[in-house]
């Protein structure tokens, strides 16, 4: 079995991310870490795990006897803890945090969208596992940047759920506040789009049009619905960006092209995404819109880190991910 070890386990995604390896048949959850909760059962913090397990948070740092460390920590608290506990150099690293998905020198982390970087994570030992806007907007536009197809700015709105802001309250979080609501916040400055531009220049090199990205707060708890909008060649077929986008994802193992319009219950609890697109005629020439659905929680952090995880130990990718979507 391998034994998998957790640092920061009290948020949202943590959650998720035990649930997931609770239940994982090649995993042993070796230990839960949380300065704050040590000694109260995962229960106390996470009730959806009653019946599930008796395993109880702890402040000890186990770290010799895991084969995979998983950072659930506030952003710049992964680089924090890495500098001042020394991690065995067999330990896998699989940071749901941004502090190493962006290249630089020195970085030996992976990028870990496994339908950009598969081949790349099979040899990691460092993964940075993707932001959960990034994600749903990246399998939006990679397909056109690897067909070369972004020449101008994009057009970007998303919108995500209460959880999506973490476990620590606030006024934006407020159930009062957010029931039958809507907001925008960081609109043109989200921190998620670097590591977007990133990948897509990786597969078009050169591209630096605008990725002009409203977030929205939504009235619901989970998901994220997201559509994606730029100019098109108005004599290029549709049915040639349908087949760019089958050929793109035929690959991979949770990422799906549909032909019909999608919705955020086709993906909330699962590991899934779904994409769709649409060209449309204009007064001034042709738009394509794309819409792409992800759980922000599952395809965007807990589930894309157990992908990740399978994938570098050379299990089934979706090994412990079988997850299907409410009837209703």
């Amino acid at each position: 079995m391998i034994k998998v070890g957790i640092i920061g386990g009290a948020g949202y995604a943590a959650g998720e991310l035990i649930r997931l390896l609770l239940h994982h048949p090649e995993v042993e959850l070796a230990f839960v870490h949380s300065s704050s909760n040590a000694g109260n059962r995962l229960t106390d913090v996470h009730a959806g795990l009653m019946g599930d397990t008796d395993v109880r948070f702890t402040d000890r740092l186990q770290l010799k006897s895991i084969d995979v460390l998983f950072l659930c920590m506030g952003h710049g608290k992964s680089a924090e803890f890495l500098a001042a506990n020394a991690v065995p150099s067999g330990v896998r690293i699989i940071d749901l945090a941004q502090d190493f998905r962006l290249a630089s020198p020195g970085n030996d982390y992976v990028y870990g969208l496994p339908e950009l970087h598969r081949e790349d994570i099979t040899k990691a030992r460092y993964v940075a596992n993707p932001g959960c806007f990034a994600t749903a907007i990246q399998i939006a536009l990679l397909p056109l940047a690897a067909g070369w197809m972004l020449h101008d700015d994009v057009s970007v709105n998303a919108i995500t759920g209460a959880t999506g802001a973490g476990v620590k309250p606030s006024a934006t979080t407020h159930f009062a506040w957010r029931a039958d609501n809507m907001s925008i916040y960081k609109p043109f400055r989200h921190q998620h789009v670097p590591e977007i531009r990133q990948s897509l220049s990786e597969l078009q090199p050169g591209f630096e049009a605008a990725i002009d990205f409203i977030p929205y707060r939504g009235p619901f708890a989970r998901g994220i619905f997201c559509t994606a909008v730029t100019n098109i060649d108005p004599s290029l077929p549709e049915e040639e960006v349908v087949k760019l986008y089958r050929q793109f994802y035929q690959p991979a193992a949770f990422t799906h092209y549909v032909d019909c319009d999608i919705d955020l219950k086709q993906v909330v609890n699962t590991n899934k995404a779904l994409v769709h697109v649409a060209k449309v005629a204009t007064e001034r020439g042709a738009k394509l819109l794309v819409t792409s659905v992800i759980d922000n929680l599952l395809k965007g952090a807990a589930g894309q880190a157990v992908q990740n995880m399978n994938l570098m130990l050379g299990l089934d990718e979706t090994a412990g991910l079988h997850l299907k979507p409410s009837a209703f």
